[in-house]
């Protein structure tokens, strides 16, 4: 009996003449005089390979079983396929049926599903060829995300996901606590956290970037990949309870280092996908955005253009355009400001440099205006913000003038506040979240459908 050989494997290099053996699930079984042509596919491509079972091949019985969606296990001699395109075909010798399916009620029975009928099904809806691509595309570029800062030396380091820091000030973490919620201690009227599992209040993680900054202040360079949490109560097609991000932090790097960072990084990951997922990008091109190779092929080519948030600002009020949030000095930009920068007005990939001071973070550097902040934010076309990041305060006495500005308790980050009294350092990082970045690679409109379950408000299936 030959080993198995996945169905990728056969279409782009399996030798004519040869015997393999193959494994995977029925797309579709199509019968005509009796030849039975049943497309089979393991998940490997987005391809099926066709089996061919000829008259008195098989038992009737046991055809009768190959039905779309169940499990098969076929051996047989790889041929040259008179049909076009497909370079080979199998001519069956064996075929045994692993699982049944039924017919009657296998919810992908039938083609042209929605995606939000695919998502009340998430762990069926990887067997679409549009999930399946989009899960080989996320599997190709988080491969690369590893390759990119592992080639450039790079440590790969795992922050916590239970912290007692919220890294963003917005009070929006996941609680986690050991607690028997029916019978809470307190004192004075308030939760006693002193006597919970770690002695203090506790979350998950919104971001690993604060203790990412301990490590790169002994290693140098290094990077987090892994889940992030915010309790945010938004319900839109933009935002998930649990998400993935990439956060590189690097020791002796200001702004501009991040910056050239950050766009070698979109673009070296947009090229391996393409490189690795041209079948799957071409069928997202042409079923979920038309247009999604080209836009892919243009951020991977461009020359990135650079403006401050002030001339961000002068640019969108000049366009004399109505926009839904006002444009105003001082605001956060918006979705719909940042697609009309980089989709209308440049169309081009842009960068977005010094923020006010009052709608960033506590740590970021501020600049010597008194007013800004050594932050950026990356923006492509489609999405919108795709990268954000900063370089750090590396000043014992600004950043904690910074912290007490926003009545943050001195005593709780005295590790961070370490890092600047023990060898500080002028030092810089970003941060991506994948998923938003996944949608940019595959075209998907909702986010929920980049990543495999799903955690939204009121969402929690599996």
């Amino acid at each position: 009996m030959p080993e198995r050989t996945t169905v990728a494997a056969l279409l782009h290099d399996g030798e004519i003449g040869s015997r393999v053996r193959v494994q995977g699930w029925v797309r579709t079984r199509r019968d005509s005089k009796g030849v039975s042509f049943v497309e089979v596919n393991d998940g490997s491509c987005l391809k099926s390979l066709q089996a061919v079972v000829k008259p008195d091949g098989l038992p009737r019985c046991t055809l009768s079983r190959v039905t779309t969606g169940a499990s098969v296990d076929v051996v047989g001699t790889l041929v040259e396929s008179p049909g076009k395109g497909q370079r080979v075909e199998l001519d069956v010798e064996t075929l045994a049926v692993v699982g049944d399916c039924d017919p009657r009620s296998y919810p992908l029975q039938k083609k042209g599903h929605s995606f939000e009928f695919l998502r009340s099904i998430s762990h069926l809806r990887a067997r679409t060829n549009s999930l399946g691509a989009v899960f080989r595309v996320r599997s190709a570029a988080s491969a690369a995300v590893h390759r990119f800062f592992l080639d450039r030396g790079f440590f790969l380091v795992h922050t916590p996901v239970i912290t007692s820091s919220d890294c963003e000030g917005a009070g929006e973490m996941f609680q986690v606590t050991a607690f028997d919620l029916a019978s809470v201690p307190l004192e004075d009227g308030r939760v006693d956290f002193d006597k919970d599992f770690f002695g203090k209040q506790a979350g998950l993680t919104v971001s690993g970037q604060l203790q990412a900054e301990t490590i790169a202040c002994a290693l140098s360079n290094v990077y987090t990949f892994g889940p992030t949490f915010r309790a945010e109560h938004s319900n839109t097609a933009r935002h998930l309870a649990e998400f993935w991000m990439v956060e590189p932090e690097m020791a002796f790097c200001d702004l501009d280092g991040c910056i050239d960072l950050a766009v070698a990084f979109l673009k070296e990951v947009i090229a391996a996908v393409l490189d690795q997922c041209g079948e799957d990008i071409a069928f997202l091109n042409r079923w979920v955005e038309k247009g999604l190779l080209k836009s892919l092929e243009h951020v991977r080519d461009a020359t990135f253009v650079r403006m401050t948030y002030t001339e961000a600002i002068e640019t969108l009020k000049a366009s004399r355009r109505s926009f839904e949030f006002p444009v105003e000095w001082g605001a956060d930009l918006q979705a719909e400001h940042e697609r009309y920068l980089t989709e209308e007005h440049l169309r081009k990939p842009l960068i977005i440099t010094d923020y006010p001071e009052a709608i960033k973070p506590f740590y970021m550097r501020r600049n010597d205006d008194g007013r800004t902040v050594a932050a950026m934010d990356l923006l492509v076309p489609r999405i919108g913000e795709i990268v954000g990041g900063s370089q750090r305060e590396e000043r014992l006495d600004v950043l904690k003038q910074s912290m007490e500005a926003r009545n943050m308790a001195l005593e709780a980050y005295r590790w961070y506040l370490d890092l600047r009294r023990f060898g500080t350092v002028p030092h810089a990082g970003f941060g991506v979240g994948f998923e938003r970045f996944m949608m940019f690679l595959t075209g998907m409109q909702n986010i929920r459908d980049v990543i495999m379950y799903p955690r939204a408000r009121r969402n929690l299936e599996l």
